[in-house]
Order: C-alpha cells, then structure tokens, then sequence
C-alpha cells in the first residue's frame, strides 16, 4: 500500500498561524519589556525566528532569540543553547519546536531551563498531536491533531512555499 502525503497546513496557513501565535504571546507578555524566544534547533529555531519576526513587528517587547540544541534520539545528551544561564535567569521564556509529538523533546528543554529561577515559562509549537508520552502541553498552538501511532508529520520551514503535511 502507498503512503499518501496529506497537507494539514498550506504555505498561507501556516504564515497565518505563525502570526496568530505571535499575537498570543504579545498578549500573555504584553507588561514584560524583554522575552526570550528559545526556537529547538532545526524547524523549531526556523519557527522561533519567524516567531520573533512577527512580535518585533506588533510589540515594543526586546525579544532576544536563543538557539536550543538537543539531541532528538538520545534527549538525555547534554543540552546546548546560543545564551549562558545567566542571560536567561529571571527571565521570561518561550520554547518553541514545530511539532510536538511524543512529548520528549520538549519535555527535556523544558527541564534545562528550569535550573535557574525564570520569571515565566511558556512553550509554543506549530503542531500538537493529541497523543503524547509524556505530560506536557504546549501553551500556543497553530493546530491540534488527532493522528494514529503510525502517521508522522512533517513540517517544511526552510523553504517555500512552506507546508506541513501528514503521511
């Protein structure tokens, strides 16, 4: 049997998404003058720049951006971001990734920032399967999807037109 390739989001919709998303954050962060937007390498740090893009359009927020580095098949690797610990403490954050799926990936980026004090802590993804192993949820999201075990997104941000699409 062929696998057939889906299209969940068009190249509008998800612009439009990324958008939407920027205004939520604005509006959760509206009384904060600095946020760091936290985009998990690769397609999470593409949407994160994009992220910021649009709330350095709508906000006089200072939003600095810090690349995450995780090891997506071994997330217990040590982690690596584009800022010192201290840049971050005391801080509000927002770590975002495309697609959150099972859950680990962001789980584990969520426990490397918690080891200083933050004074919030948001996460964003542009798609949210509804089945997850792991109890985490993201703060904002582009769409919910209800998929099978067997089905895999994929989110395409590094080139246009972009799309995401399920197989």
């Amino acid at each position: 049997m062929a696998l057939t390739k889906n299209t969940i989001l068009s190249h509008k919709e998800i612009e439009h998404k990324i958008k939407r998303i920027a205004y939520q954050i604005y509006e959760s962060n509206a009384n904060e003058t600095e946020l760091v937007i936290a985009g998990i390498e690769s397609n999470g740090f593409i949407l994160a720049k994009k992220i910021k893009s649009n709330l350095d359009k709508i906000s006089s927020i200072e939003c600095t951006l810090c690349k995450v580095t995780i090891d997506k098949v071994e997330p217990t690797n040590p982690i690596k971001t584009s800022m010192s610990k201290e840049d971050y403490t005391n801080k509000s954050i927002v770590l975002i990734d495309d697609v959150l799926n099972s859950g680990s990936t962001l789980i584990y980026g969520i426990k490397h920032f918690l080891d200083v004090p933050l004074k919030q802590f948001k996460t964003a993804v542009l798609v949210n399967r509804n089945h997850k192993k792991y109890p985490v949820k993201a703060d904002y999201k582009g769409i919910s999807l209800s998929t099978s075990l067997f089905e895999h997104v994929h989110v395409n941000l590094s080139k246009q037109p972009y799309e995401a699409y399920l197989d």
